[in-house]
């Protein structure tokens, strides 16, 4: 039997998206936004200026946004069957919202994680929430790029040693 994912897994994503659509509030975000967001949220240190990040770095990160999204779905999914997170379709598509019972949920959780999720999160929104989706994507795309040289330079080091 397999066990059950508690990083990253549906209950941990879905956190981090209402974390970041309550900080969003009254402002929707669209699943590709969330899914960039939740990189930024937990690889924050990555961005220059940024916080600590949560998350440890890991050679397998710049991989992370592409299995994001099905992650990122299962977590609103969950989340939205307990009514603390919205669909609303405009006339951009559909976008996900904090319900009202969010905050109070969130409110509750007292852990340093939650805690520090909920100020990167502040930090994430005030920094990149006015940002296009373009502009957002090429910070990603830097932010990666940058990373994936580094750990190439270091991949390579070591294989000279």
């Amino acid at each position: 039997m397999t066990p059950p994912l508690v990083f990253n897994g549906p209950v941990e994503m879905g956190l981090r998206s209402l974390i970041l659509l309550l900080e969003a509030f009254p402002y929707g975000l669209d699943l590709q936004r969330l899914v960039v967001l939740d990189y930024l949220l937990v690889h924050s240190g990555d961005i220059a200026n940024g916080p600590r990040s949560l998350h440890p770095p890991s050679p397998l990160r710049a991989g992370e946004v592409a299995i994001r999204r099905g992650l990122v779905e299962h977590g609103l999914h969950l989340y939205g069957c307990r009514g603390l997170i919205a669909r609303q379709l405009d006339a951009e598509g559909i976008r996900y919202v904090a319900e009202e019972g969010a905050a109070a949920l969130l409110d509750a959780l007292s852990s340093n994680y939650v805690t520090g999720l909920r100020e990167r999160a502040e930090w994430v929104i005030e920094k990149f929430g006015p940002l296009t989706d373009e502009e957002v994507e090429t910070v990603l795309s830097e932010t990666i790029g940058r990373w994936r040289t580094e750990f190439a330079v270091i991949e390579g080091e070591e294989a000279t040693l």
